[in-house]
């Protein structure tokens, strides 16, 4: 089972359930529903970091499948917005979803939690400004600088600091991004490396980053971690969840769930979630409400 890219896969797929939604009975289960399909699609999201991932990737998605009993078509997708509407349209059945975009495939395609990983270290964002800036010395300190957030998309990148600024500073979400408002500017630089190096370069007085970036980056050798300083930081981050198309059969979602939660492959676990000893665990929508706060206060809606 070979992993292939979505956007190239969803461009030439013709709209015919037919490949997603035939009746298969599957001779290895007494208690399968009728109306299994033949296949399921799995999306994952590619950890450029990490390339041994994407081996365990295609490994996770074969041992998925000998746990079905069907095919499992294992997949990456470069960015949420085409998987969510993929899954809308019938045509990926499991995938990973940050927790702004959960959100989003539960009101597109319906989509139902299945598991998550437990967070090995707080994942939050945090403002940063050069060291050597004696003159931003807190979150207050950013008004009538110059700006950057990763890009709207981005939830450690953009809008959980977009949140914090607007609940800390008590601002408008809608302006926020407007000239002359709060900031003197605002940039979106289109990476968290970018935005690092950017403010070491001074083309930014400050940013919004990952809080594990900088330390990433100076592992690497790409910057010194002493040439920054956080000044604020955001609420904590939920980690990504994986879902299921609410469609499915219910007895499918379940066994699916049910192997998630029995996966035990530490090798995958190290490549993909960076822990050998962690685990998939059971999540609820409890869980990813503070996400859905956060998109209230920022009157992000998701619809058709």
């Amino acid at each position: 089972m070979k992993t292939r890219r979505l956007t190239k896969w969803l461009s030439t797929l013709c709209v015919c359930s037919i490949l997603f939604g035939c009746a298969s009975a599957n001779p290895d289960s007494e208690k399968q529903d009728t109306q299994w399909p033949k296949k399921i699609v799995l999306v994952q999201m590619p950890n450029e970091n990490n390339p041994a991932a994407d081996s365990q990737h295609e490994k996770f998605g074969q041992a998925l499948s000998e746990y079905l009993g069907i095919e499992v078509e294992a997949m990456e997708a470069s960015e949420y917005t085409a998987a969510i509407e993929g899954m809308a349209g019938g045509n990926i059945d499991v995938m990973l979803v940050s927790p702004m975009s959960y959100f989003q495939a539960k009101e597109r395609a319906g989509a139902e939690l299945l598991v998550s990983t437990p967070m090995s270290a707080e994942y939050v964002s945090a403002f940063i400004v050069r060291s050597d800036r004696d003159d931003i010395t807190g979150m207050e300190g950013l008004r009538g600088k110059t700006f950057a957030f990763v890009d709207q998309a981005s939830s450690s990148g953009y809008l959980y600091p977009k949140a914090a600024l607007v609940k800390q500073l008590n601002l408008d979400p809608d302006q926020l991004e407007s000239s002359d408002y709060f900031f003197k500017t605002v940039a979106f630089s289109g990476s968290h490396t970018t935005s690092v190096s950017g403010v070491q370069m001074g083309d930014y007085d400050a940013a919004c980053v990952a809080k594990s970036i900088i330390a990433q980056m100076a592992e690497a050798g790409a910057v010194n971690a002493e040439d920054f300083k956080i000044i604020g930081s955001s609420d904590i981050i939920p980690n990504p969840a994986y879902v299921a198309r609410g469609s499915l059969p219910e007895d499918l979602k379940a066994k699916i769930k049910a192997f998630f939660l029995s996966y035990k492959d530490a090798d995958y676990f190290e490549a993909v979630h960076g822990n050998r000893d962690i685990r998939f665990v059971e999540v609820t929508e409890d869980d990813y409400q503070p996400a859905k706060e956060m998109l209230d206060l920022l009157h992000i809606e998701f619809g058709d």
